[in-house]
């Protein structure tokens, strides 16, 4: 196949879901999230969306999960178009190549993330919200409506709820960036914020159909609406690329080839610039903290369809 080709994507999607759909379900749930143990560990899902309005989906593409730290590349999005640049003084853009919530490596780096993808850099940049936003909470959320182009996507409370319960290392991430002055607002508003993120419920349709503006250069090809310039959609895809995976980012280059973002919620999105957003739902996660089947199926998915940014 080559890139003039027609792909048949409902095709390919059918072909590499019955393939992974037959592996062992290896990896668990994410466990120390008392909510997310509830969720039915069978579930598979997968759906694409195409810069031309076509969708295709198989599975368990219609039903709603958390979408966890996917939702850190949305709010990501919108400090971005409200700070700029000056976003960089307070969290860096490397690959972290350490847990997602290291605790050695920030007090290291004298209390700067090193990238926005993982926990204390979402932290720190709902710390920025917390600053520009008169509702940062309801803001949130309309902007992440106004992407997604629905109206009905929400926080869970009982998400959230549990967050909170078990958020001891979160709180040691704030507190050690307060120390070394990177936080600026009350601590615990900070936190309600990024739990509240966290709790963000999508079906695989909805966050592949959300996270089209970054395969057409921040523009939405349905509603013709810009959500970001070019410059910045080209630098928020490249630190998916670079750090969307937590310590398994340069794995996911090796072997899918395409910016993306997983959560612990089972979820992962991918988009190929000019082509399409994807997204893959299975909630038994690797040692890593990255779905299990959703990484096989991308991985099988962009070598059957030769797309891939590479």
């Amino acid at each position: 196949m080559t890139q003039s080709d027609p792909v048949d994507y409902q095709r390919i999607i059918e072909n590499v879901y019955a393939k992974v759909t037959s592996l062992e379900g290896k990896g668990q749930v994410a466990h120390y999230i008392p909510e997310l143990q509830h969720v039915d560990a069978t579930q598979f899902g997968v759906h694409l969306n195409t810069l031309d309005g076509s969708d295709f989906g198989v599975g368990s593409n219609q039903t709603k999960f958390s979408i966890q730290s996917i939702s850190k590349v949305l709010l990501l999005t919108l400090a971005y178009k409200e700070r700029g640049d000056t976003l960089w003084k307070r969290v860096g853009v490397e690959p972290s190549g350490t847990p997602f919530n290291s605790l050695v490596q920030l007090e290291h780096d004298c209390g700067i993330p090193r990238n926005p993808m993982i926990n204390a850099g979402a932290i720190v940049i709902c710390d920025i919200l917390m600053s520009d936003l008169s509702d940062p909470k309801g803001e949130m959320l309309a902007f992440i409506r106004e992407i997604a182009q629905n109206s009905k996507i929400d926080f869970n409370p009982k998400v959230i709820q549990s967050e909170k319960s078990v958020g001891y290392r979160n709180t040691a991430l704030i507190n050690l960036m307060r120390a070394f002055g990177n936080i600026e607002n009350d601590i615990d508003q900070v936190l309600n914020l990024y739990f509240s993120l966290c709790s963000v419920e999508m079906t695989c349709q909805e966050l592949s159909r959300t996270f089209l503006f970054l395969a057409n250069d921040g523009i939405d090809p349905i509603t013709k609406q810009r959500i970001l310039s070019l410059s910045k959609s080209k630098r928020v895809n490249a630190i998916m690329q670079t750090c969307g995976f937590y310590d398994e980012a340069g794995e996911f280059t090796f072997r899918v080839g395409l910016p993306g973002k997983s959560g612990v919620g089972g979820g992962i999105v991918a988009v190929h610039p000019e082509h399409f957003a994807i997204a893959v739902w299975s909630p038994r996660l690797n040692k890593k903290g990255n779905s299990y089947k959703g990484m096989k199926f991308l991985e099988l998915f962009t070598t059957q369809t030769g797309l891939s940014v590479f």
